[in-house]
């Protein structure tokens, strides 16, 4: 499975400060640096996070209660923590890269209703002699 599908902790900032869901920024991620780098950070990330959940659910199942005291070991346990501990260590770093490069984008602006304003003409023009298509004033009548 590709980096770009698997879920991260941070898709949901990542979609708040750009504008848009993690899939859409995948697309436009080569015209705009931040964004690029962002979104590589983010896939180390949740490449990261599913090494943790790996090694977490390796660790449940050694020390299941409906397994064997004899099927535990202390060397497997030792060596999952060590997994884990390297994961964690990679995961921190990751979040506070990406926590770098997140700070330095500006936040987006809220959207502001757009009105369009027309100006509108207050006077009239003035009829010049031999002119046909001049209007009587209407305060004169007609």
């Amino acid at each position: 499975m590709s980096a770009r599908i698997k879920p991260s902790s941070q898709d949901d900032r990542l979609a708040e400060i750009f504008g848009a869901p993690v899939n859409q920024l995948y697309r436009v991620a080569d015209t705009d640096v931040r964004t690029r780098r962002a979104l590589e950070l983010r896939s180390f990330l949740a490449l990261t996070e599913e090494q943790v959940a790996w090694v977490r659910e390796r660790v449940h199942a050694r020390s299941a209660p409906d397994r064997g005291m004899d099927e535990l070991s202390a060397e497997e346990l030792r060596m999952d923590a060590q997994w884990m501990k390297a994961a964690l260590s990679a995961r921190r770093d990751y979040l506070a890269a990406l926590d770098d490069v997140l700070r330095a984008e500006p936040l987006p602006e809220p959207a502001r209703p757009v009105t369009f304003t027309q100006p509108v003409i207050t006077a009239r023009t003035v009829p010049t002699p031999g002119d046909t298509t001049a209007h009587p004033h209407p305060a004169r009548g007609r």
